[in-house]
Protein backbone atom coordinates (compact mmCIF):
# COMPACT_ATOMS: atom_id res chain seq x y z
CA UNK A 1 0.00 0.00 0.00
CA UNK A 2 1.26 3.45 -0.89
CA UNK A 3 1.28 6.16 1.76
CA UNK A 4 0.04 9.70 1.15
CA UNK A 5 3.54 11.09 0.54
CA UNK A 6 4.27 8.47 -2.15
CA UNK A 7 0.96 9.22 -3.85
CA UNK A 8 1.75 12.94 -3.67
CA UNK A 9 5.14 12.40 -5.35
CA UNK A 10 3.53 10.29 -8.08
CA UNK A 11 1.00 13.01 -8.81
CA UNK A 12 3.71 15.67 -8.86
CA UNK A 13 5.66 13.57 -11.37
CA UNK A 14 2.54 13.29 -13.53
CA UNK A 15 1.90 17.05 -13.49
CA UNK A 16 5.50 17.72 -14.60
CA UNK A 17 5.16 15.27 -17.51
CA UNK A 18 1.80 16.80 -18.37
CA UNK A 19 3.29 20.32 -18.43
CA UNK A 20 6.08 19.16 -20.76
CA UNK A 21 3.51 17.54 -23.03
CA UNK A 22 1.45 20.74 -23.23
CA UNK A 23 4.62 22.72 -23.99
CA UNK A 24 5.53 20.40 -26.88
CA UNK A 25 1.99 20.45 -28.24
CA UNK A 26 2.19 24.25 -28.18
CA UNK A 27 5.41 24.13 -30.22
CA UNK A 28 3.74 21.77 -32.70
CA UNK A 29 0.71 24.10 -32.79
CA UNK A 30 2.92 26.98 -33.87
CA UNK A 31 5.35 25.20 -36.20
CA UNK A 32 3.70 21.96 -37.32
CA UNK A 33 6.63 20.16 -35.70
CA UNK A 34 5.92 16.44 -36.01
CA UNK A 35 8.82 15.47 -33.75
CA UNK A 36 7.46 17.68 -30.96
CA UNK A 37 4.00 16.21 -31.56
CA UNK A 38 5.26 12.63 -31.27
CA UNK A 39 7.22 13.38 -28.11
CA UNK A 40 4.19 15.14 -26.59
CA UNK A 41 2.05 12.13 -27.50
CA UNK A 42 4.37 9.69 -25.71
CA UNK A 43 4.67 11.92 -22.65
CA UNK A 44 0.90 12.17 -22.53
CA UNK A 45 0.69 8.40 -22.91
CA UNK A 46 2.93 7.96 -19.86
CA UNK A 47 0.68 10.34 -17.91
CA UNK A 48 -2.35 8.33 -19.01
CA UNK A 49 -0.76 5.03 -17.93
CA UNK A 50 0.14 6.46 -14.51
CA UNK A 51 -3.32 7.98 -14.15
CA UNK A 52 -4.98 4.70 -15.07
CA UNK A 53 -2.88 2.79 -12.55
CA UNK A 54 -3.72 5.38 -9.89
CA UNK A 55 -7.42 5.24 -10.81
CA UNK A 56 -7.57 1.46 -10.41
CA UNK A 57 -5.52 1.71 -7.21
CA UNK A 58 -8.09 4.11 -5.76
CA UNK A 59 -10.88 1.75 -6.81
CA UNK A 60 -9.09 -1.13 -5.07
CA UNK A 61 -8.42 0.60 -1.75
CA UNK A 62 -11.81 2.39 -1.59
CA UNK A 63 -13.91 -0.49 -2.94
CA UNK A 64 -15.83 1.85 -5.25
CA UNK A 65 -15.47 3.96 -8.37
CA UNK A 66 -13.71 7.18 -7.24
CA UNK A 67 -16.13 9.91 -8.38
CA UNK A 68 -18.09 10.65 -5.21
CA UNK A 69 -16.58 14.08 -4.48
CA UNK A 70 -15.35 17.06 -6.47
CA UNK A 71 -11.67 16.10 -6.26
CA UNK A 72 -12.22 12.52 -7.41
CA UNK A 73 -14.50 13.84 -10.14
CA UNK A 74 -11.82 16.24 -11.38
CA UNK A 75 -9.31 13.40 -11.56
CA UNK A 76 -11.67 11.19 -13.55
CA UNK A 77 -12.59 14.14 -15.78
CA UNK A 78 -8.89 14.72 -16.51
CA UNK A 79 -8.44 11.02 -17.26
CA UNK A 80 -11.34 11.17 -19.73
CA UNK A 81 -9.85 14.26 -21.43
CA UNK A 82 -6.44 12.60 -21.79
CA UNK A 83 -8.02 9.39 -23.07
CA UNK A 84 -9.97 11.30 -25.71
CA UNK A 85 -6.88 13.38 -26.59
CA UNK A 86 -4.79 10.27 -27.17
CA UNK A 87 -7.54 8.72 -29.29
CA UNK A 88 -7.86 11.89 -31.38
CA UNK A 89 -4.11 12.21 -31.79
CA UNK A 90 -3.78 8.54 -32.77
CA UNK A 91 -6.74 8.05 -35.08
CA UNK A 92 -8.16 11.43 -36.15
CA UNK A 93 -5.08 13.71 -36.07
CA UNK A 94 -6.97 16.83 -34.96
CA UNK A 95 -3.83 18.35 -33.47
CA UNK A 96 -5.18 21.75 -32.44
CA UNK A 97 -8.09 20.13 -30.60
CA UNK A 98 -5.58 17.96 -28.73
CA UNK A 99 -3.54 20.99 -27.66
CA UNK A 100 -6.45 23.04 -26.35
CA UNK A 101 -8.05 20.00 -24.70
CA UNK A 102 -4.86 19.32 -22.79
CA UNK A 103 -4.60 22.90 -21.55
CA UNK A 104 -8.01 22.32 -19.92
CA UNK A 105 -6.91 18.88 -18.70
CA UNK A 106 -3.77 20.32 -17.14
CA UNK A 107 -5.81 22.89 -15.22
CA UNK A 108 -8.19 20.23 -13.91
CA UNK A 109 -5.37 17.91 -12.90
CA UNK A 110 -3.54 20.72 -11.10
CA UNK A 111 -6.68 21.58 -9.16
CA UNK A 112 -7.15 17.92 -8.23
CA UNK A 113 -3.56 17.46 -7.07
CA UNK A 114 -3.00 20.67 -5.17
CA UNK A 115 -6.43 21.49 -3.78
CA UNK A 116 -6.86 20.08 -0.26
CA UNK A 117 -9.43 17.33 0.18
CA UNK A 118 -10.76 15.17 2.98
CA UNK A 119 -8.87 12.19 1.59
CA UNK A 120 -5.50 13.46 2.80
CA UNK A 121 -4.25 14.71 6.12
CA UNK A 122 -3.99 18.40 6.97
CA UNK A 123 -0.19 18.08 7.02
CA UNK A 124 -0.07 16.62 3.51
CA UNK A 125 -2.60 19.18 2.24
CA UNK A 126 -0.48 22.01 3.65
CA UNK A 127 2.63 20.57 2.02
CA UNK A 128 0.84 20.23 -1.32
CA UNK A 129 -0.30 23.85 -1.20
CA UNK A 130 3.23 25.00 -0.36
CA UNK A 131 4.69 22.95 -3.20
CA UNK A 132 2.05 24.33 -5.58
CA UNK A 133 3.29 27.82 -4.71
CA UNK A 134 6.89 26.70 -5.25
CA UNK A 135 6.07 25.26 -8.68
CA UNK A 136 4.13 28.42 -9.61
CA UNK A 137 7.08 30.66 -8.68
CA UNK A 138 9.61 28.37 -10.41
CA UNK A 139 7.63 28.26 -13.68
CA UNK A 140 7.08 32.03 -13.59
CA UNK A 141 10.81 32.63 -13.11
CA UNK A 142 11.67 30.19 -15.92
CA UNK A 143 9.23 32.03 -18.19
CA UNK A 144 10.71 35.39 -17.20
CA UNK A 145 14.18 33.98 -17.87
CA UNK A 146 13.21 32.93 -21.39
CA UNK A 147 11.72 36.38 -22.06
CA UNK A 148 14.85 38.07 -20.71
CA UNK A 149 17.10 36.12 -23.08
CA UNK A 150 14.71 36.84 -25.93
CA UNK A 151 14.93 40.55 -25.09
CA UNK A 152 18.74 40.37 -25.22
CA UNK A 153 18.64 38.78 -28.69
CA UNK A 154 16.20 41.43 -29.93
CA UNK A 155 18.38 44.19 -28.48
CA UNK A 156 21.40 42.75 -30.29
CA UNK A 157 19.28 42.58 -33.44
CA UNK A 158 18.48 46.29 -33.27
CA UNK A 159 22.15 47.16 -32.59
CA UNK A 160 23.32 44.99 -35.49
CA UNK A 161 20.61 46.39 -37.75
CA UNK A 162 21.70 49.97 -37.01
CA UNK A 163 25.37 49.12 -37.55
CA UNK A 164 24.60 47.59 -40.93
CA UNK A 165 22.32 50.44 -41.92
CA UNK A 166 25.00 53.01 -41.05
CA UNK A 167 27.68 50.81 -42.64
CA UNK A 168 29.82 50.86 -39.53
CA UNK A 169 32.03 47.89 -40.27
CA UNK A 170 34.31 46.70 -37.50
CA UNK A 171 34.99 44.07 -34.85
CA UNK A 172 31.73 44.80 -33.06
CA UNK A 173 29.74 44.03 -36.20
CA UNK A 174 31.62 40.77 -36.76
CA UNK A 175 31.26 39.59 -33.15
CA UNK A 176 27.46 39.99 -33.18
CA UNK A 177 25.59 37.13 -34.84
CA UNK A 178 23.80 37.62 -38.16
CA UNK A 179 20.33 39.16 -38.09
CA UNK A 180 18.48 35.98 -39.09
CA UNK A 181 19.93 33.98 -36.21
CA UNK A 182 19.27 36.74 -33.67
CA UNK A 183 15.69 37.05 -34.87
CA UNK A 184 15.16 33.26 -34.78
CA UNK A 185 16.57 32.85 -31.26
CA UNK A 186 14.43 35.65 -29.81
CA UNK A 187 11.37 34.01 -31.38
CA UNK A 188 12.20 30.49 -30.13
CA UNK A 189 12.70 31.74 -26.57
CA UNK A 190 9.30 33.44 -26.64
CA UNK A 191 7.71 30.24 -27.96
CA UNK A 192 9.14 28.50 -24.89
CA UNK A 193 8.39 31.32 -22.46
CA UNK A 194 4.70 31.88 -23.25
CA UNK A 195 3.37 28.40 -22.34
CA UNK A 196 5.67 28.09 -19.32
CA UNK A 197 4.49 31.42 -17.90
CA UNK A 198 0.87 30.64 -18.78
CA UNK A 199 1.02 27.32 -16.93
CA UNK A 200 2.71 29.07 -14.01
CA UNK A 201 -0.07 31.67 -13.88
CA UNK A 202 -2.72 28.93 -13.95
CA UNK A 203 -1.06 27.23 -10.97
CA UNK A 204 -0.75 30.58 -9.20
CA UNK A 205 -4.46 31.30 -9.62
CA UNK A 206 -5.29 27.83 -8.27
CA UNK A 207 -3.02 28.47 -5.26
CA UNK A 208 -4.61 31.86 -4.62
CA UNK A 209 -8.12 30.42 -4.68
CA UNK A 210 -7.10 27.71 -2.24
CA UNK A 211 -4.98 29.79 0.14
CA UNK A 212 -6.33 33.34 0.06
CA UNK A 213 -9.83 34.27 1.25
CA UNK A 214 -9.64 37.73 -0.35
CA UNK A 215 -8.27 36.83 -3.80
CA UNK A 216 -9.57 39.15 -6.52
CA UNK A 217 -9.17 38.96 -10.29
CA UNK A 218 -8.72 42.73 -10.46
CA UNK A 219 -5.60 42.66 -8.28
CA UNK A 220 -2.80 44.57 -10.02
CA UNK A 221 -0.46 41.57 -10.13
CA UNK A 222 -3.12 39.30 -11.62
CA UNK A 223 -4.08 41.84 -14.27
CA UNK A 224 -0.42 42.58 -14.98
CA UNK A 225 0.43 38.90 -15.44
CA UNK A 226 -2.36 38.42 -17.93
CA UNK A 227 -1.26 41.61 -19.69
CA UNK A 228 2.25 40.13 -20.06
CA UNK A 229 0.79 36.93 -21.53
CA UNK A 230 -1.42 38.98 -23.85
CA UNK A 231 1.40 41.12 -25.26
CA UNK A 232 3.72 38.15 -25.80
CA UNK A 233 0.84 36.26 -27.41
CA UNK A 234 0.36 39.26 -29.69
CA UNK A 235 4.08 39.03 -30.53
CA UNK A 236 3.62 35.39 -31.58
CA UNK A 237 0.45 36.27 -33.49
CA UNK A 238 2.25 39.08 -35.32
CA UNK A 239 5.15 36.80 -36.13
CA UNK A 240 3.14 33.79 -37.32
CA UNK A 241 -0.12 35.17 -38.71
CA UNK A 242 0.79 38.68 -39.80
CA UNK A 243 4.33 37.54 -40.72
CA UNK A 244 6.00 40.57 -39.20
CA UNK A 245 9.77 40.38 -39.44
CA UNK A 246 12.92 42.32 -38.81
CA UNK A 247 13.27 45.49 -36.80
CA UNK A 248 9.51 45.96 -36.24
CA UNK A 249 9.04 42.66 -34.44
CA UNK A 250 12.31 43.14 -32.54
CA UNK A 251 11.07 46.49 -31.20
CA UNK A 252 7.76 44.87 -30.26
CA UNK A 253 9.66 42.22 -28.31
CA UNK A 254 11.70 44.88 -26.51
CA UNK A 255 8.52 46.77 -25.61
CA UNK A 256 6.99 43.51 -24.35
CA UNK A 257 9.93 43.01 -22.02
CA UNK A 258 9.46 46.49 -20.54
CA UNK A 259 5.82 45.59 -19.84
CA UNK A 260 7.12 42.49 -18.07
CA UNK A 261 9.45 44.62 -15.92
CA UNK A 262 6.60 46.99 -15.03
CA UNK A 263 4.50 44.02 -13.98
CA UNK A 264 7.30 42.48 -11.95
CA UNK A 265 8.42 45.59 -10.04
CA UNK A 266 5.50 48.05 -10.02
CA UNK A 267 2.40 45.85 -10.11
CA UNK A 268 4.00 43.35 -7.73
CA UNK A 269 4.56 46.09 -5.15
CA UNK A 270 0.97 47.32 -5.53
CA UNK A 271 -0.54 43.85 -5.18
CA UNK A 272 -2.58 43.15 -2.06
CA UNK A 273 -1.36 39.58 -1.64
CA UNK A 274 1.51 38.69 -3.95
CA UNK A 275 4.28 39.04 -1.39
CA UNK A 276 2.23 37.66 1.51
CA UNK A 277 3.21 34.07 0.86
CA UNK A 278 3.03 31.87 3.90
Amino acid sequence: MLDNISLMRLNEFMIILYALSVLLYFIDFLHNNRKANRTAFWLLSIVWILQTIFLFYQMFINGRFPVLNIFEGLYFYTWVLITLSLALNRFVRVDFIVFFTNVIGFMMMAIHIFAPSNAVSAEVSSQLISELLLIHITMAILGYGAFSLSFAFSLLYVIQYNLLKKKKWGKRLIRIQDLAKLDHMSYVLNVIGVPILLLGIILGVIWAYIKLPDFHWYDTKVLGSFMVIAIYSFYLYSRIVKEWQGRTVALLNIASFFVLLINFFLFGSLSRFHFWYS
